[in-house]
């Protein structure tokens, strides 16, 4: 049962608003920060059913201001990469050990973050020409901990920063994924039975954050220069990375 009180609200409210701030376009990839901080009020299994039709609101919202400006070849290997991820995460909802998940995810992220800041390099103009295998490989990473845990940012964040993708390209690209695994996720999830009466409840009340974090993140991705925002995003993978290993570890 969720308890509608005012602790609720307050966090409920700044975690689902952080999500669509995330989702509009400023720190891409760090919304799944919102969970973890739902699941400090409610169980782990609540917090996902209340969290992926926001999830799913904010991507949709935020799809039309990025309308086409995603990298395809990269968004379709992801995509299609996530597929076996969710079935993966489906199969295993119940049995999977998270924090063994959560321990690699975190320990890549922050591998990755190292070895950019050891290069000195906040972006790679360039970028690396990788094979099919890896987009694929890292769709279905990204389609299974997102499944289990909406934590699919970090080897979608990884694979495209080390892409050289552009800040507004990046961006395109993360919404345009994630707008399709979330879908992938939802009959899932309705027969996991992780959707219940109160997280509808939950969900009608929350919806003007989400939509409002999504305007505020729109904003702030056209105003935050691009050097600046990719600088945060890094911030951001290195905190993701750093909680998924403490989360695991504690």
């Amino acid at each position: 049962m969720i308890a509608f009180d005012l602790t609720f609200f307050a966090v409920a409210g700044f975690a689902v608003l952080f999500a669509g701030i995330s989702k509009g376009g400023f720190g891409s990839g760090a919304a799944f920060l919102a969970t973890p901080i739902l699941a400090l009020i409610v169980e782990p299994g609540l917090a996902l059913g209340l969290m992926l039709p926001l999830l799913m609101l904010a991507d949709a919202v935020a799809l039309p201001p990025y309308w086409k400006l995603w990298d395809w070849p990269a968004s379709r290997l992801l995509i299609v990469g996530s597929l076996p991820g969710v079935a993966l995460g489906a199969a295993l909802y119940t049995v999977a050990n998270a924090d063994m998940l959560r321990l690699l995810i975190g320990a890549m992220a922050l591998a990755f973050v190292a070895y950019q800041l050891t290069v000195a390099r906040w972006q790679n103009p360039g970028g690396r020409h990788f094979g099919p295998q890896v987009g694929l490989g890292a769709g279905a990473v990204a389609g299974f901990t997102s499944f289990i845990s909406h934590a699919g940012g970090p080897p979608v964040a990884m694979y495209l920063l080390a892409r050289g993708a552009s800040k507004t390209g990046y961006q395109a690209t993360t919404v345009l994924v994630f707008w399709a695994i979330n879908i992938f996720k939802f009959v899932p999830y309705a027969f996991l039975g992780v959707f219940t009466a109160d997280t509808l409840h939950a969900n009608l009340m929350l919806i003007p954050f989400a939509l409002a974090g999504v305007a505020i993140g729109v904003r702030a991705h056209h105003v935050v220069p691009e050097r600046i925002f990719f600088a945060i995003t890094y911030v951001l993978l290195a905190a993701t990375g750093a909680k998924l290993v403490w989360d695991a570890l504690s």
